[in-house]
């Protein structure tokens, strides 16, 4: 199966996006019944998280913790001026391995599938692929 790519845009430099939806929608459309995705955004400021997706204040608290582990510094060197959305996405990694059953990811009842930008407002790409065997 060759990779399945969807867009997402960004409207603030750091933003938690709930994709659960978007996925779900490939599924249907690809006909995905049981199988195991990978789900992967090939970008350097970015991020794919599973969390809480009931409350929108778990969102906003994550990037306030995030912004307060890791901030905006002068210090760093980088000239794009965006060292701590590099070091963001590395902390919370840029995949998830989710497991489909019966055409439905199988989230806990509370959890909803997160692109995580860090350094927007940007059109963001994010992969999809199904795991053979």
């Amino acid at each position: 199966m060759k990779n399945l790519e969807i867009s997402v845009r960004s409207r603030k430099r750091c933003e938690m996006i709930d994709i659960t939806s978007k996925i779900n929608s490939v599924l249907r459309e690809q006909q995905i019944a049981d199988a195991t995705i990978t789900v992967f955004t090939p970008h350097t400021t970015a991020a794919i998280t599973i969390n809480e997706n009931a409350d929108p204040d778990v969102a906003r608290d994550m990037l306030y913790g995030l912004a307060k582990l890791i901030p905006a510094d002068p210090q760093f060197k980088h000239a794009e001026g965006n060292s701590d959305a590099h070091l963001k996405s590395s902390l919370v990694g840029v995949s998830e391995t989710l497991i489909v059953e019966g055409g439905q990811l199988l989230l806990g009842t509370w959890q909803g599938i997160y692109f995580c930008e860090f350094d927007g407002p940007r059109t963001r790409r994010i992969l999809l692929k199904r795991s053979e065997g």
